[in-house]
């Protein structure tokens, strides 16, 4: 009897350690995919509030409220400056801007000026030696720490440089910390 008795013994253990590793692939299938998709969300919810994706077209002398301030795109010119490559142009962009939230520091936190064209490239600024903003005209940087109250009106731009085959199609965008992932994309001024 006792070698009949530990044969079902060992029968019965061999069966419960294949049910326990049967529970175990289960619980694997299951658990896997949902900490994948745990980890993926929260990477993707990030990506998302980082990047410019999302755009909202405004009309050239259209005001908009963007990062708790109405943005408004003021001036776009161009031509060739400073020292440029060949087939190169300077762009300037200007934005009229009504504070609204004074507390600029956390509404306009990783603002972005930016020239986009009609096949999605874009540009971000860039400095060309010679070639300096209008008087009066701040980049983001120095808007954000420039004490502007409500109700204060800044203009906040910057120089690009771009290719001469994007000449007739650049749009100015911005992007700002708070509002991402959209950003204002604005038409051109009309000739």
């Amino acid at each position: 009897m006792t070698d009949v008795s530990s044969g079902l013994e060992l029968a019965a253990d061999r069966q419960a350690e294949k049910k326990w590793r049967r529970h175990s692939l289960v619980a694997l299938a299951i658990l896997l995919p949902l900490t994948l998709a745990e980890t993926g969300y929260d990477s993707l919810r990030e990506w998302l509030h980082g990047e410019d994706l999302v755009a909202r077209d405004v009309d050239f002398g259209q005001s908009v409220p963007f990062g708790g301030s109405d943005w408004k795109l003021a001036d776009l010119r161009g031509g060739k400056a400073g020292r440029l490559p060949d087939h190169a142009f300077a762009v300037i962009a200007t934005f009229s801007v009504a504070i609204g939230d004074p507390d600029l520091q956390k509404q306009w936190l990783g603002c972005k000026l930016m020239l986009t064209d009609a096949t999605g490239r874009r540009w971000l600024p860039d400095s060309i030696v010679g070639v300096s903003l209008p008087g009066g005209v701040m980049n983001c940087g120095a808007a954000i720490f420039s004490g502007a109250k409500k109700g204060d009106v800044v203009t906040v731009g910057d120089i690009f440089i771009i290719p001469e085959d994007a000449v007739k199609t650049i749009r100015p965008a911005v992007g700002l910390g708070s509002e991402r992932p959209w950003y204002l994309r604005f038409q051109r001024p009309p000739k």
